[in-house]
C-alpha cells in the first residue's frame, strides 16, 4: 500500500489507478470494514488526525478531482466528499524527498517519458493538499 504525499498529478494513469484503490482500502480500515491491514504503516498519518475518516475522505476527494482532468471514471460514491470541512496532516520534507526519488525509480520503469518531463521540469514538488510539509528526514512509519 502506498498512499502518496506527493500530489497525485505526478503519477501515471497505473500509480494514479492504485493508489484510488489502495486509499480505499484505507478508508476501509480506518471505517473497521475489513480484518487485514489494521497495522499498515502508511496508515498512522491517518490514524493520528483529530477525524481520521474525514482525513481519508478528504484524501480521496482530491485524488478523485484528479481522475476527472484525467477524463477517469472513478466512483464518486465511494467517499464522502468533505464539503466545506478542512483538516490538515503534516509530512516532513524527507518524505516528500523519498517519495519523489521513490516515483522517479518507478517511471522510469512504467513510464520513461513521465520520468524524463518530471525530472528536468519540476523545480518544487507540491504535495497533495491535505498536507502541510515541516521539516525533517524520512517519516518514521515509512519502510524503506
Amino acid at each position: 500500500m502506498r498512499i502518496w504525499s506527493v500530489h497525485p498529478k505526478y503519477l501515471d494513469a497505473k500509480g494514479l489507478v492504485a493508489l484510488w484503490r489502495e486509499t480505499l482500502l484505507a478508508k476501509n480500515v480506518l471505517a473497521g470494514n475489513t480484518k487485514g491491514y489494521k497495522n499498515h504503516p502508511q496508515l498512522i498519518r491517518f490514524k493520528n488526525a483529530a477525524d481520521p475518516l474525514l482525513a481519508i475522505n478528504l484524501y480521496l476527494a482530491e485524488v478523485y478531482r484528479e481522475s476527472l482532468t484525467r477524463s477517469y471514471n472513478f466512483n464518486k460514491n465511494k467517499f464522502i466528499f468533505g464539503g466545506e470541512k478542512s483538516l490538515k496532516l503534516t509530512v516532513t520534507k524527507g518524505q516528500i524527498e523519498y517519495e519523489w526519488q521513490h516515483l522517479l525509480n518507478k517511471l522510469k520503469i512504467r513510464d520513461i517519458n513521465r520520468s524524463k518531463k518530471l525530472k528536468m521540469g519540476i523545480k518544487k514538488i507540491e504535495v497533495h493538499p491535505i498536507f502541510i510539509v515541516i521539516e525533517g528526514g524520512v517519516e518514521e512509519w515509512e519502510i524503506i
